[in-house]
């Protein structure tokens, strides 16, 4: 995953990716530049996201997840599913020919995994449509704010695959396993309304508010010092997996980590 395509920062364009930073070098923006393809994913612009999260400067607090267009993202390019595939890259049914498969799922993979790395809060800002690879990538992010167009839909199962892309996990924490299912299962559609009230958004905006939205959550989230925002997030993230003691003993080992960093103690 590290070679290919879209892996060198001056292919990232081309694969359909857009990198900035700001001017203190806390907020990183993320953006989905195809927008004449619904910003239509492939194995290179999954090299380059990957690329993108392995080259961030530890300056960076949050990551915004932006996408051009009406569409956030319309999901796996639809070359990949014809016999000729995506060109230079190997075909879906390739991938069950040989024992590289599960080695190649995982590099693709590497390019939903940073966005919850415990240093770092991101927010996808999601209008339009999401569907498959675009509703996993949305679902990588910890935070997710929608315009009130919104339609998420993961159709793999409708072509006889499962969602493969590190979804599965993040939307049955959000929704529970039976909602998930009827989700995965039907491939139907999940507007605004609904995203918001079964915990898939935090909220719906009005699309020409959305983007300035995830920027001012940004920059609330970041008013609070740094350690004690990383330590929250650790914490909450390990909540689902600990009991109700092994959860207070997280807590209290934490909270005893910031105040030796409070009283001048820490290593």
């Amino acid at each position: 995953m590290n070679s290919g395509p879209g892996a060198d920062p001056s292919e990232w364009g081309e694969a359909g990716l857009r990198l900035e930073l700001a001017e203190d070098g806390a907020v990183a923006t993320v953006t989905l530049c195809r927008p004449e393809r619904r910003n239509a994913q492939s194995p290179a612009l999954w090299r380059s996201l990957a690329a993108v999260g392995r080259s961030l400067p530890g300056t960076v607090r949050a990551v915004l997840l932006l996408a051009e267009g009406k569409s956030f993202s319309a999901g796996l390019d639809r070359a990949a599913f014809t016999p000729e595939g995506i060109p230079g890259e190997r075909g879906l049914l390739d991938l069950a020919k040989g024992e590289e498969g599960d080695q190649v799922i995982a590099g693709y993979q590497q390019a939903f995994t940073w966005w919850r790395r415990p240093d770092l809060v991101s927010i996808a800002a999601v209008q339009g449509h999401a569907v498959g690879a675009g509703f996993q990538l949305a679902l990588a992010c910890d935070l997710r704010l929608v315009s009130q167009d919104v339609q998420f839909a993961m159709r793999e199962t409708a072509l006889g695959l499962v969602p493969d892309l590190a979804g599965t996990k993040p939307l049955v924490d959000l929704v529970g396993p039976a909602r998930a299912l009827e989700i995965c299962g039907t491939g139907r559609w999940v507007g605004a309304d609904e995203a918001v009230r079964i915990g898939l958004a935090n909220a719906a905006l009005p699309a020409d508010e959305l983007h300035a939205a995830a920027a001012d959550l940004a920059g609330a989230l970041l008013a609070a010092p740094r350690d004690a925002l990383v330590e929250t997030k650790a914490l909450l993230q390990g909540a689902g997996g600990r009991d109700y003691d092994e959860q207070r003993a997280a807590e209290r080992a934490a909270q005893l980590r910031r105040l030796r960093d409070l009283a001048g103690l820490g290593e």
